[in-house]
């Protein structure tokens, strides 16, 4: 049997509808709401009040109640938040935002970990890429996404910079979201692979250059499959 909701599931519930629009701006709810659309009591609802305020989704006072708060308000660099955006309706926008992002920072951080990365990180991302490489063979995504997410967070962390570093949680959801709403193809793209085997050399060997210029190329890669798959309308297996 079930047990009772917790603060992880209302926050969670709660945070979908705030981010896909269900609860739009100006709405307000009340703790008692709260304690009774979920079966909670008082103290797990202030807590996921306290989160999402936190977040900058809701403001709450007493005599008003907990209001949702504008987007311009959210921390759009929460993962909670990307993870629960990429779930809802506007999730082709937020891939869009997310990449533009990712071409502003990661080639960047590529180039400065050709120049900082020592070798246990430059060999943790070549043996990354061997598992990405294994796999796509075996047709197996959600191991490719784990490798994946290892190799760039290795990236971010090999920069030295602790601002790039920090992004690594945001990268692992733009990744997670690609696979786990089917916008990844079932043979991830080789060219794709071999051009983290080509950032994973070029920080072996220095090369900054090398290494920002095959960043680059990944980062475009995936921003032109998406573009494809939002122009062709494609959908996933679950309607995504």
């Amino acid at each position: 049997m079930a047990g009772r909701p917790r603060t992880p599931d209302v926050l969670d519930a709660l945070g979908r509808r705030i981010a896909a629009g269900e609860l739009p701006p100006g709405s307000v709810l009340t703790l008692e709401s709260l304690d009774l659309a979920y079966g909670v009591s008082r103290s797990v609802s202030r807590e996921a009040v306290g989160v999402l305020t936190a977040m900058g989704l809701v403001t709450s006072r007493r005599r008003v109640g907990v209001t949702v708060s504008e987007p311009s308000a959210w921390n759009v660099f929460d993962p909670r938040l990307i993870r629960w955006r990429l779930d809802g309706p506007e999730r082709d926008a937020q891939l869009v935002t997310l990449s533009e992002l990712r071409a502003g920072f990661e080639p960047a951080a590529a180039a400065l970990a050709a120049t900082r990365a020592d070798a246990a990180q430059a060999a943790t991302m070549a043996a990354a890429v061997a598992d990405m490489t294994v796999h796509a063979r075996a047709q197996d995504l959600d191991a490719y996404l784990e490798a994946d997410q290892r190799f760039h967070s290795t990236l971010l962390a090999a920069s030295g910079n602790p601002m790039y570093a920090a992004l690594a949680a945001l990268v692992d959801e733009v990744l997670a979201g690609r696979t786990h709403h089917h916008l990844m193809p079932a043979d991830p793209n080789p060219e794709a692979i071999e051009w983290h085997a080509d950032v994973a050399a070029a920080v072996r060997r220095g090369a900054p250059a090398d290494a920002e210029a095959a960043m680059r190329r990944i980062i475009t890669e995936a921003q032109e499959a998406q573009a494809a798959l939002a122009e062709a309308g494609t959908e996933g297996p679950d309607g995504s």
